[in-house]
């Protein structure tokens, strides 16, 4: 930590933001392993009802620049193929 106010307030500033940063991490990857969850099991309307919460949270974080939005494109590409793939 600073010496200086300002340096002070921003050491404290940036812990806030890095616990905040991994919590919202931490939610994208739980969302993520309930989408493969559903689809390994092999529920497509499952599969589908998760993908959509994710999706949500995906695009969120994506616009507020917590992961790149083609990190979250990437993500939502993959899934929906595995998705479709799978038996009605």
């Amino acid at each position: 930590m600073g010496n200086i106010k300002s340096s002070i307030k921003d050491a404290k500033q940036s812990m806030k933001r890095k616990k905040r940063n991994a919590s919202n991490l931490s939610t994208i990857k739980t969302y993520i392993k309930k989408v493969r969850q559903a689809i390994i099991l092999g529920d497509k309307i499952i599969a589908m009802n998760e993908f959509k919460k994710m999706q949500k949270i995906l695009d969120r974080y994506a616009t507020k620049g917590l992961i790149h939005k083609n990190k979250a494109a990437r993500h939502k590409s993959i899934l929906y193929r595995h998705i479709s793939n799978l038996a009605s």
